[in-house]
């Protein structure tokens, strides 16, 4: 069964990349709004799923962008669910133990898959990538289904990324999110997690 345990956020190492700077301010100013208990009562209730590497390290396997919302946002405790503890293992082992567990993706903010070197030490480092913020925000308009496919997101991220050009403003922006549901309702869409037909409510 996982541990959940307090951590403070200078110990989480993540495991991809990059994330969606767009996702990621939404997510710290609904934070930020929250009063000392509500907060904490959330964290609990939404602990950043980790496994422990060498050193006690904390390395994030779901989350970023809690986990950068919560160090842009100067919060600096949260929970950790401890998922597996993998610290007795070498260096090799440690990363191929999380490769076959699907847990690591060190892929870059043009969708290029990229050396493990490729991820940054601390959360606070992660890239953005603004086709992974449109993929959040098409989800939460209904698009397509949170499943628990590890890093879905990362692939309706590219899904958009050749078909939705980069836009310049807020406007553009929410024009590519309603773009975006369209097209995941789309029959191109259709092998991508959480796919769902635009009947599905």
């Amino acid at each position: 069964m996982a541990t959940i345990t307090s951590i403070d956020i200078e110990q989480l190492r993540p495991l991809q990349a990059t994330v969606g700077m767009l996702e990621v301010n939404a997510k710290r100013k609904r934070l930020l709004a929250m009063d000392a208990k509500s907060l904490k009562d959330f964290l609990k209730s939404a602990p950043i799923p980790t496994v422990i590497g060498k050193g006690d390290r904390h390395y994030v396997i779901d989350h970023h962008h809690l986990a950068r919302a919560l160090w842009d946002g100067d919060i600096k405790k949260a929970f950790a669910e401890v998922v597996a503890d993998l610290s007795r293992l070498s260096d090799v082992k440690f990363w191929d133990t999380v490769i076959e567990k699907r847990w690591v993706h060190p892929v870059d903010e043009r969708g290029i898959l990229r050396a493990i070197s490729a991820i940054p030490d601390e959360v606070s480092a992660l890239t953005d990538d603004p086709f992974r913020s449109l993929a959040a925000f098409v989800r939460d308009a209904g698009g397509y289904i949170k499943t628990p496919e590890p890093f879905a997101e990362f692939q309706w991220a590219d899904f958009y990324r050749t078909r939705i050009p980069m836009w310049t403003s807020e406007s553009q922006f929410k024009a590519a999110v309603e773009q975006g549901v369209h097209l995941a309702w789309s029959p191109d869409a259709r092998t991508l997690p959480g796919f769902k037909s635009r009947q599905v409510k």
